[in-house]
C-alpha cells in the first residue's frame, strides 16, 4: 500500500525511460497543472506523484515507474481470467486513483510485466479523463510461475501544462 506521503514505498522509477515521475504536493503545483489536492488526504499538502507536459519532454516521451516485485509462489495475490472485477471483493489485485486533465493530455499505461521482461497491457488510457481523481481496480492474470511487477507508463502528451498525477496504489493483503 503506497499513499506517498513520506516516499516511494519502494516504487521504483525505470532507468531506461526519458524523464521521472516526481512525489509532490498540490500545494507546489503550478497553476493549472495537476490536481488540486491528493486523493489520501484529500488537502493540498497531501502527496501524490506525478508526470508533467513540459518544454523538456518531446511528445511520446516515457516515464515509468515499477513495483516491488511480487511473487507468483503466493496462490492469493493471483486471480483468474475472466472473473468480473467488482464481484471480487477481496481478491482484487491492485486498487489505484489517477487524475488526468488537459486538452493535450498523453497516456497512461499500466502492464504487468515478468521478471524475464514479457509485457501484458493491463490498461490504456489516453487523453482528458476529467478533472478529478478516478478509481480503478485491476486485476492480475495467475499464467505462469514467473514473478511479475506492476509498471505504471506515463507518455507525455503535446501541451506543456498538462500532467498525469497517481495516489494511493494498493495491492490486495494477501500480494
Amino acid at each position: 500500500r503506497c499513499n506517498f506521503e513520506f516516499d516511494l514505498c519502494g516504487w521504483k522509477q525505470d532507468e531506461n525511460d526519458d524523464f521521472d515521475w516526481h512525489l509532490r504536493t498540490s500545494s507546489t503545483r503550478k497553476l493549472g497543472t495537476g490536481p488540486a489536492t491528493d486523493h489520501t488526504l484529500q488537502e493540498p499538502s497531501g502527496h501524490y506523484i506525478f508526470i508533467k507536459n513540459s518544454f523538456f519532454q518531446l511528445s511520446g516521451q516515457k516515464s515509468r515507474i515499477s513495483s516491488p516485485i511480487l511473487s507468483r509462489k503466493n496462490k492469493n495475490c493471483k486471480v483468474c481470467e475472466g472473473v468480473v472485477v467488482e464481484r471480487m471483493k477481496n481478491l482484487i489485485s491492485i486498487i489505484f486513483y489517477y487524475h488526468m486533465c488537459g486538452a493535450h493530455i498523453g497516456s497512461l499505461i499500466i502492464y504487468q510485466r515478468t521478471t524475464l521482461k514479457h509485457d501484458k497491457i493491463l490498461l490504456n488510457l489516453t487523453g482528458n479523463q476529467g478533472n478529478f481523481w478516478q478509481r480503478k481496480a485491476l486485476s492480475l492474470s495467475g499464467d505462469g510461475d514467473e514473478d511479475f511487477q506492476v509498471v505504471f507508463e506515463g507518455i507525455a502528451g503535446e501541451g506543456p501544462r498538462d500532467g498525469i498525477a497517481l495516489d494511493d496504489l494498493t495491492f490486495s493483503r494477501d500480494c
